[in-house]
């Protein structure tokens, strides 16, 4: 198994944990439906693209990286903003590193690699 294919595995496992986690976070919701299609969708799209053709930038790697920084962006908000739900957060926190590492460390790997 190459680096490529492992950053692939990582990368599709913590955006499916993410789309499980806001699918989770947000099932009481009272505007449930527009929270899965703002929160849970995205993270399944990217997922799709990265199971369909690997971590390059026209096949879902460098996409589902740039939405981990919005991802990212968000926990830290939430995270700041609500403490009740600070486990939610963190997690959405951890896994948009996840996310940002594994998308970029083909790359990371080509450039700096030996």
């Amino acid at each position: 198994m190459t680096g490529r294919d492992t950053s692939r595995i990582v990368l599709a496992a913590a955006l499916f944990a993410l789309s499980l986690l806001f699918a989770l976070w947000f099932h009481d919701d009272r505007h449930r439906l527009a929270a899965m299609l703002v929160f849970t969708l995205p993270p399944l799209l990217a997922l799709a693209a990265v199971l369909r053709g690997g971590t390059t930038a026209s096949k879902g790697g460098f996409w589902a990286g740039v939405l981990g920084l919005f991802w990212f962006s968000h926990g830290v908000m939430v995270a700041w903003s609500r403490p009740a739900d600070g486990a939610y957060a963190w997690a959405e926190i951890v896994l948009a590193l996840v996310i940002i590492a594994a998308a970029n460390w083909p790359g990371l790997r080509a450039r700096f690699g030996r």
